[in-house]
């Protein structure tokens, strides 16, 4: 791994614990009313109006700096040093040219291309027609015109 996504990781890693610990210290919108009844006690670390700004701009903060250790680390992950990131995929040993399904046994048509609607990817005879696979059932033939078919029983 290189350095810089080393500390890009560690970045985000120590924001994301940041703006959950600031999340978690800052009180709900309805907790000022209990106090102004006499429940709750007013005085706090920061003073009694002091916790709320400087913890929202201290969450505001991280959640920059999480943002830009998150492109960041895209960017990093996404460019690299010395190519891709990754060598092998699902498709990696998939053949390259699949877009125009071929016939079982047939040969290719000659001048075929991978782009769609191009002149040399219209064959320019027909294609042989292929032999029926004997492990394929074949659908009964129709019956001959002189023939009735087969009634159904009705309910």
């Amino acid at each position: 791994m290189p350095l810089m996504l080393k500390v890009l990781l560690a970045v985000q890693v120590l924001s994301a614990l940041a703006i959950i610990v600031l999340v978690l210290l800052q009180q709900g919108k309805g907790a000022d009313m209990g106090s102004a009844f006499g429940s709750g006690s007013s005085g706090s670390l920061f003073g009694a109006t002091g916790a709320a700004n400087f913890l929202s701009r201290a969450t505001k903060w991280a959640a920059v700096v999480f943002f830009a250790s998150t492109a960041g680390l895209a960017y990093v992950s996404h460019k690299g040093t010395s190519g891709p990131a990754v060598d092998s995929g699902v498709m990696q040993s998939f053949p390259s040219d699949r877009s125009v399904p071929q016939v079982p046994g047939a040969a290719p048509a000659a001048g075929s291309s991978s782009v769609p609607g191009a002149a040399s990817s219209v064959p320019a005879a027909p294609a042989p027609a292929a032999q029926p696979d004997a492990s394929v059932p074949v659908a009964p033939a129709a019956p001959a015109t002189g023939e009735k078919p087969a009634e159904t029983p009705a309910k």
